[in-house]
């Protein structure tokens, strides 16, 4: 085996760890991807529509009971 096959394995190897702990490490809180807004509260009001297409102007609708 030359030198070129032990450093392409070395890489392959690398990468492969790399993946690895990123698969498996254990994750941080994040309340701005779990609640969309950083608020920490789990459940969006009711009377709040958010709705948005591509190429068109983003409509929030609150409807009042």
């Amino acid at each position: 085996m030359d030198w070129q096959q032990i450093a392409a394995l070395g890489v392959v190897a690398v990468t492969l760890g790399l993946m690895t702990w990123r698969y498996f490490r254990p994750r941080r809180l994040d309340f701005h991807r779990t609640t969309g807004c950083g608020c920490g509260s789990t459940s969006t009001p009711t009377g709040l529509i958010v709705r948005g297409r591509r190429g068109e102007a983003p409509q929030i609708i609150f409807k009042s009971r």
